[in-house]
């Protein structure tokens, strides 16, 4: 008589399911209990490395923040001396305004003539645009 197996399950099982191949743990295989030589040069090279790039970033940092507050600095100042230009401008101004013909001579200023006077002519009209029968629409 023939012996029957048993199934668990009526469906078949698909072609992506895998199988665990237990041959292949019994063959030697590459521990991690073994240091290689290159390992403390690689590690001290990426500590360096890690290192360098958090001193740089602390850097660049601490610039962009000396920038913005150098900036602050900057326009404070630049606030100030345009308001002693602005006193100045007004006070230039109510000066200028007190200068006649005779307190000029009295300064010391003195008129001078304007001769020969030179003038610009333009001829035609240059400014304006020229429509000429080819170019209509």
């Amino acid at each position: 008589m023939h012996l029957r197996i048993q199934k668990m399950s009526k469906h078949n099982p698909s072609i992506f399911q895998g199988r665990l191949n237990f041959a292949a743990a019994q063959k030697p295989h590459m521990s991690l209990a073994v240091e290689y030589p290159s390992e403390r040069i690689m590690l001290r090279i990426f500590i360096a490395l890690l290192v360098t790039l958090a001193l740089c970033y602390l850097y660049f940092v601490s610039s962009s923040i000396m920038n913005i507050m150098a900036r602050k600095e900057a326009m404070v100042r630049s606030g100030s001396i345009e308001a002693s230009i602005g006193s100045l401008e007004g006070e230039y101004f109510t000066l200028s305004q007190n200068i006649t013909p005779q307190s000029a001579v009295a300064i010391g200023l003195a008129p001078i003539p304007i001769q020969d006077t030179d003038y610009v002519a333009r001829p035609g009209d240059m400014g304006m645009a020229t429509i000429r029968n080819g170019n209509r629409i």
